[in-house]
């Protein structure tokens, strides 16, 4: 849970959004996304650094060669360099990271944010919350606060099912470690981090992980599984699941109900949980 103090840092930065054009939420979060998720990036790479040396480890950084990159960096830049900076060095950067669906699916994905003065705001709030102080729940908590504004926007249908909601069938399913688990129509993947979240705590013991190295392997990389036919929902998604620990999210971009989409084989999945839409139009001979 939140603190207030997170909750109105995140409410000052919705403000600046707004107040500076990007009204629509479903850009305003992907714009917000794409700064909070190059805060991580730095973040990890560190961390990973830090262990590395610590065990004796080699660890290559992300951002050799490419040190302007980094969130330190470039936000130290003056208004007339840091827009340009952003959109034609560090984006592309961020955009070619991540295994081959997340590259698939970030080379669709522009720098919106439209003056230097708006940029410079949202840093100095994004720093004002010291993201890298906060622990891994605390993180997708505000992530998590961040996307509760896709409750009321009702674009397109993509409403998003309320956390209550979503931990009650989550909870009633109940997920376990060996299961694969679906969302046809993931949205901002909610489903997918609740059903990650409660495998993780369903496999604690007096606060401590009873998962193997193996088993984390198999719940990051072959467990959590996301459909949407939206490319912006698909990358907000991965963004997601990645802030909440996730380092290769399978998500992809599919027409769950098309016959002209490849469709999984029988009993490819354990679990399904999924909202589906109720708003929109598809054509009717694409659909079975």
């Amino acid at each position: 849970m939140l603190h207030s103090e997170l909750k109105s840092k995140i409410n000052k930065l919705w403000d600046k959004f707004w107040s500076g054009g990007l009204s629509n939420p479903i850009t305003a979060i992907e714009q917000m996304s794409y700064l909070l998720f190059m805060k991580k990036l730095e973040d990890e790479d560190n961390k990973r650094q830090q262990e590395a040396e610590f065990t004796g480890e080699k660890y290559t950084s992300i951002f050799k060669g490419q040190e302007n990159c980094k969130w330190k960096e470039w936000t130290t830049y003056p208004a007339e360099r840091i827009l340009d900076h952003v959109r034609d060095k560090v984006f592309p950067f961020m955009r070619n990271l991540g295994n081959e669906d997340y590259n698939q699916y970030m080379k669709g994905a522009n720098f919106g944010i439209p003056t230097a003065h708006l940029l410079i705001e949202a840093v100095n709030i994004i720093n004002d919350m010291h993201i890298k102080e906060q622990n891994q729940d605390t993180q997708g908590d505000l992530y998590e606060y961040l996307l509760s504004e896709l409750q009321t926007a009702g674009k397109n249908g993509q409403f998003r099912t309320p956390s209550h909601i979503i931990k009650m069938m989550v909870n009633l399913v109940d997920p376990k470690i060996d299961d694969k688990i679906l969302d046809p129509a993931c949205g901002t993947a909610g489903f997918l981090v609740s059903a990650y979240k409660h495998i993780l705590e369903s496999n604690k013991k007096e606060g401590i992980s009873k998962l193997t190295p193996k088993d984390k392997k198999k719940l990051d990389e072959n467990s959590i599984f996301g459909l949407d036919i939206d490319e912006t929902m698909v990358r907000i998604s991965l963004m997601n699941l990645m802030m909440h620990g996730i380092k290769k999210p399978n998500v992809k971009r599919s027409n769950a109900l098309s016959d002209s989409e490849p469709r999984p084989s029988d009993n490819t999945y354990d679990v399904v949980l999924a909202n589906p839409p109720f708003k929109g139009s598809l054509n009717i001979a694409e659909i079975s």
